[in-house]
């Protein structure tokens, strides 16, 4: 066993943050979630929830020396389906692009939609240590999609990165599939090819259900994540910020959650404890119906009652699980980065990823969590050009780095082109 990053452990502790301090969400919400899901697990039937047309706007172009910045947004497709789950502040999903002036790959046009881990709000991060490095050294484009729930999509009453309930991580989620599928329809309409998904911990666990559900071959690149959420919330350091005791509570005194969301989960990683877990908490008698919520709120973060810790494992498998999704088209296209020493993503007992995924590579790197992601963003990127490289080479015969002799082609879309009102020109340097 790999001894896992003290850093981490120390880092999370310092953050002070707790989340889900509101307790799992609406159980009906819950049910909606859970019944919406079976629509995605399978690729024919998620696919029919994003027409190929379905409407992108770019609203704003900026002119930089090199490249070219295109802002945009579309409407979240899950607003369709599940209007009372998505908070309104996050109806709309605000988008950056980043394109070359000249294309030195032409004529294939690559590009990568890169999804935000945890904390990551707004486009800057992910524009200065990946986006722009690739886009200088490998000539492939990006596109940064604000999550739900961050930035310009943060609910107002929400503080920071903190969501209030179990159930937003699944609304997120929702969102981001269905938002990636109508940025690879807009990519396609745009001649951009090949294509690649990809994300940093939690953005790289949202990129591989999105990359899985695309119903062509595509690059997924998703570092410091694995093949489930539940490891992340029930066993590593993010487990101390959770309020344990609140959930619990909420838990018993709400029928539901035992009695009909229970029989909606399947999780591939069933285990003698989880059983164990349904069974003492279907048991268990209703006294705690009248627990004080405030109290809960104040309790200690070493604290894991079962009946919890098992009820996340088991939503959180039910809806994250690699293994209750669709294949990826071709999984050989794949290419993860995982951490040897991470205390937030614990793969042990879990099933790898080879095993799910036949085919797709994984490379290590040896750091833990926070440390892999000050120091490993060049392994990330290399990553990422990878796996567009085998997906050019497999599906479009040719290598995206054979430079050509003369000049290389000069950027365009058809949205550049579009509206003399979507052309607010700003000038800068790189």
């Amino acid at each position: 066993m790999t001894t896992t990053s003290r850093f981490d452990a120390v880092y999370r502790t310092a953050l002070l943050s707790k989340y889900f301090i509101k307790g799992w969400g609406k159980p009906d919400n819950l049910k909606r979630l859970f019944q919406f899901k079976k629509k995605m697990t399978a690729r024919e039937t998620c696919n029919q929830l994003v027409p190929h047309d379905y409407p992108v706007t770019i609203d704003k172009i900026e002119d930089h020396s090199n490249y070219r910045i295109l802002e945009g947004h579309l409407v979240s497709p899950l607003v369709q389906y599940l209007p009372e789950c998505v908070p309104k502040e996050s109806h709309k999903a605000w988008f950056q692009v980043l394109l070359p002036k000249k294309w030195v790959t032409d004529p294939l046009r690559p590009l990568c939609i890169h999804l935000a881990g945890t904390g990551d709000h707004y486009f800057w991060r992910r524009r200065t240590l990946t986006c722009r490095p690739l886009l200088k050294e490998n000539g492939v484009a990006s596109i940064i999609l604000e999550n739900p729930f961050y930035g310009l999509r943060k609910p107002k009453d929400q503080v920071r990165s903190n969501l209030h309930c179990v159930s937003d991580i699944f609304v997120m989620g929702g969102c981001l599939v269905l938002e990636s599928m109508a940025l690879l329809h807009w990519c396609e309409r745009e001649g951009f090819g090949p294509l690649g998904i990809t994300g940093i911990s939690m953005g790289g666990h949202m990129a591989s259900l999105a990359g899985a559900n695309w119903y062509k071959p595509i690059g997924i690149i998703p570092c410091l994540s694995w093949t489930t959420a539940s490891c992340v919330f029930t066993q590593g350091v993010m487990s101390g910020a959770i309020p344990w005791e609140l959930l619990q509570s909420q838990y018993f005194s709400d029928h539901v959650f035992r009695e009909e969301i229970e029989q909606l989960i399947h999780t591939p990683e069933q285990n003698a404890a989880f059983k164990a877990g349904q069974k003492f908490a279907r048991d268990f008698s209703n006294s705690m119906e009248n627990y004080d919520v405030s109290l809960a709120l104040q309790s200690s973060p070493d604290v894991r009652p079962a009946e919890a810790l098992n009820f996340m494992r088991g939503i959180m498998d039910e809806c994250t699980h690699l293994e209750n999704f669709a294949r990826p088209v071709d999984p050989s296209l794949a290419v993860c980065v995982a951490a040897t020493r991470d205390a937030y993503v614990l793969r042990e007992g879990l099933k790898p990823l080879p095993e799910i995924w036949p085919g797709c590579e994984v490379r290590y790197v040896d750091f833990g969590h926070v440390a892999a992601f000050l120091f490993s963003q060049h392994v990330f990127r290399k990553a990422m050009v990878d796996s567009l490289e085998k997906t050019s080479l497999k599906y479009y015969g040719q290598s995206l780095f054979d430079r050509r002799e003369g000049t290389p082609t000069e950027a365009s879309t058809t949205l550049l082109h579009a509206e003399e009102t979507n052309k607010r020109v700003t000038k800068s340097e790189v």
